[in-house]
Formats: C-alpha cells, sequence, structure tokens
C-alpha cells in the first residue's frame, strides 16, 4: 500500500472514529461529562480539549505551515462543549486534502519546522504522521473507557469496520 494512500486511510478513519465518540459524548448529562473519571485531564472535556490543542492546532500546523506555534494551553481550551465538537470537526476535516496535497517523495522525507523558540527542527516525516493518528486514536480509547466507567455504551472505533467499508464501496 502506498504511502499516500495508508495516511488518507488514518485520516478518514480519525473523521469517522472522531464523529462517532462525539455523537455518543452528546449523550453524557454535563454533571458526568466534566466528571474526574481517571483521565489525565480529568475530564471527558479536558481529553478532547488536548485532542484539539494537540493534533489540530499544533500538529496540524506544523505539517502546513512548517511552524510550531506558541499556544498558551489555558487560553487555547475550548469551554463550551458544542464549539469544542464543532472545533474536532472540522479540524479531523482538514487532514484528508492536505495528505492528499504532498507528493509521494514528500512521505520518505522529514518534516522540518521552526520551534516556538524559532530554531529549526527536523522529524521522519511519515512516522510523525503516524505519531499523529495515534495520539488521536489513544486519547479516544481514553474517552470510551471513560463513557463506560460512567455507565454509557462506549461506541465501536473499530478500524476494521472502516476497512470493510471502504472495500464495499
Amino acid at each position: 500500500m502506498h504511502a499516500t494512500h495508508h495516511f488518507l486511510t488514518l485520516a478518514r478513519y480519525n473523521v469517522w472514529a472522531t464523529q462517532r465518540l462525539l455523537d455518543a459524548v452528546a449523550a453524557v448529562p454535563e454533571a458526568g461529562y466534566r466528571q474526574d473519571v481517571g483521565l489525565f485531564f480529568k475530564s471527558i472535556h479536558g481529553t478532547l480539549n488536548h485532542l484539539l490543542v494537540g493534533e489540530h492546532r499544533l500538529w496540524f500546523r506544523r505539517f502546513a505551515e512548517g511552524v510550531s506555534p506558541q499556544l498558551a494551553l489555558d487560553a487555547e481550551v475550548e469551554t463550551d462543549r458544542a464549539a469544542l465538537a464543532q472545533a474536532l470537526r472540522a479540524g479531523v476535516a482538514r487532514w484528508a486534502p492536505l495528505i492528499e496535497s504532498w507528493p509521494a517523495e514528500r512521505f520518505d522525507g522529514v518534516l522540518a519546522y521552526t520551534t516556538m523558540r524559532g530554531t529549526a527542527a527536523t522529524l521522519p516525516f511519515a512516522a510523525t504522521l503516524a505519531h499523529v493518528f495515534n495520539h488521536g486514536t489513544h486519547h479516544r480509547g481514553q474517552i470510551t473507557s471513560a463513557l463506560t466507567a460512567l455507565g454509557h455504551a462506549s461506541p465501536e472505533l473499530d478500524l476494521v469496520y472502516l476497512l470493510q467499508e471502504e472495500a464495499s464501496r
């Protein structure tokens, strides 16, 4: 499988899984939604914000613009549930067009960007992109565990399901 196709599949999975997760989270009452359920950020809302900031406001900009933006996490978090969900949906939808814009050779190269301190940095391109999508999968897993702990049905976030759906098209 070519790298472009592989990462486009991951990007489509990211959109699909995030949408399913947000659908499940939407049913959680406010008291449970912000309850400490043993996650690193202490709440489902905090973990969703972490996804938004890390994957879409930091890593997306590194790949798209070659910069590591200054992020004040306390100022960047979205406090409103609906606005956060909308921002996450918009964020995941941006990845596939970006990936499609890269030539095949790009995946064998490096991700070059400027850090917040103004120094140049490089990382292996494909491995770093894979890390970004793994980050989303990891935190969606945390949230599904939290939903289960709160007594809510956990959505099925199975990549095999998505691949079977794609194969049937």
